[in-house]
């Protein structure tokens, strides 16, 4: 009776994942047909998968939008990582006024949908700064334009790594994990290291990064897969099709003629996949452990 349950168990579980996986394993067979068979119900995987992949990369630019994002997604991860790291280890090891009230706040930017702050954050990022000093300073002795008009200067960061870098260095949902993680950790460790004269950067180099390894995996993971998949804000403020990122550019691949080359499509779509698994596949074990301990606490 036992071996039997195992079985129907087992049983559910295969189908169960080959459902969740059948997207990509429908576009790895089409990936490897030539157009009449993509454009047919025939799930017999072909020969052209080499052709495929070789158009893409020469005829769509693939390598370009992969490599932009790699760029932004490494930078992404590193800077989000680290800003979250010592955010956690401030609100914790450090004594200053209203930090619940701090980290409140911060849990409160959860709530705010990505897509409301897409004009805004357009605004700022695509607006000249100030050319001159007396520009500003006007602008800054006006409180009526300050109120009225907070988004007439910007960064002038349009078509460039830093409007796709810098809007996502902050991250809530990293400061809440190493804030939870170093709760954990006795403030023993804080006293001896200030006793023994270490400086505060010191005691996160020494101390807190080596018994971080696993909450920074899986962090890094989140991070590198979100940005990496990431398609409305690229859309909106890269115009320079030798910046896109991969998403888009898939989009660009695809687009709004009726002579869609689907191999070449589901091509780059199957080798857009490569560098994240990479990446999980790397820090599977960070990953895992991380969200373990993130459990039990």
């Amino acid at each position: 009776m036992l071996h039997r349950r195992a079985w129907l168990l087992h049983l559910i579980l295969i189908i169960a994942s080959l459902i969740v996986a059948f997207p990509i394993l429908f576009a790895l067979v089409k990936a490897t047909q030539i157009r009449s068979q993509v454009l047919s119900p025939s799930l017999i995987p072909g020969t052209a998968f080499v052709e495929n992949v070789r158009n893409v990369f020469l005829n769509a630019n693939l390598l370009t939008f992969m490599r932009n994002s790699l760029i932004v997604a490494a930078a992404v991860t590193v800077g989000k990582t680290t800003l979250s790291l010592m955010a956690g280890m401030a609100l914790v090891f450090f004594r200053f006024p209203f930090k619940r009230v701090i980290f409140g706040l911060i849990l409160l930017t959860l709530m705010i949908p990505v897509e409301v702050l897409i004009v805004p954050l357009f605004d700022v990022i695509s607006l000249q700064p100030p050319q001159t000093w007396a520009d500003f300073s006007e602008w800054i002795r006006r409180p009526d334009k300050m109120l009225f008009e907070p988004a007439q200067y910007g960064y002038g960061w349009a078509n460039t790594y830093w409007a796709l870098i810098v809007p996502f260095l902050a991250s809530a949902t990293g400061t809440f994990l190493f804030r939870q993680h170093f709760m954990s950790i006795p403030r023993s460790l804080a006293d001896a290291a200030r006793i023994d004269g270490a400086t505060p950067f010191q005691f996160l180099q020494k101390v807190l990064v080596p018994m971080s390894w696993n909450t920074i995996g899986a962090l890094a993971v989140i991070e590198f897969v979100y940005v990496w998949n990431q398609y409305l804000w690229p859309k909106v403020i890269i115009r320079r099709e030798e910046l896109q990122v991969v998403q888009v550019g898939l989009n660009l691949i695809i687009g709004t003629g009726e002579g869609v080359e689907w191999g070449y499509v589901m091509a780059g779509a199957t080798l857009s996949l490569v560098p994240p698994l990479l990446v999980f596949m790397l820090l599977q074990e960070q990953f895992m452990r991380g969200f373990a301990l993130s459990e039990s606490k």
